[in-house]
């Protein structure tokens, strides 16, 4: 099964902001929209960055309250993992879980065009494992 799976069910909205966007909108926008990340891209729309939860709790911690007027930029993740629409789920999965990622921002042609969240890999494969579970049962009762 493939990342465009997920796509096609989620659909492919994605919430982006800029570098220049300030950390305290970017919190705003996960509150507002529910989500964990959003990515960050560049004037032209090539990724630059993602924008998680984890980064704006590391940087109160270090930082403190004055974090939040500073740009997304300088909080942000710089170059993060992405895919595409024909990555594979077991090899998202797995990376996902060796590199401690949530969320991947899906390219293609160096365009965004969607996110995947280790939620929704997970989602998609205990689905994945009732539908064969179920094809099982029904081949033993037939």
């Amino acid at each position: 099964m493939k990342v465009e799976h997920i796509l096609q069910t989620k659909g492919a909205d994605v919430f982006a902001v800029s570098g220049a966007t300030s950390v305290k909108d970017a919190v705003d926008l996960l509150g507002e929209k529910n989500i964990g990340a959003v990515v960050v891209k560049a004037a032209r729309g090539a990724v630059t960055g993602i924008f998680s939860e984890r980064d704006v709790v590391r940087r109160l911690k270090s930082e403190g309250a004055g974090v939040l007027g500073r740009p997304v930029s300088d909080c942000m993740t710089p170059n993060p993992l992405t895919c595409t629409v024909e990555t594979d789920l077991d090899e998202l999965m797995s990376t996902m879980t060796n590199k401690r990622v949530r969320h991947i921002p899906v390219v293609e042609s160096g365009k965004l065009v969607g996110i995947v969240s280790i939620g929704d890999v997970v989602k998609r494969k205990i689905d994945q494992a009732e539908r064969e579970a179920a094809m099982l049962k029904e081949y033993i009762a037939s």
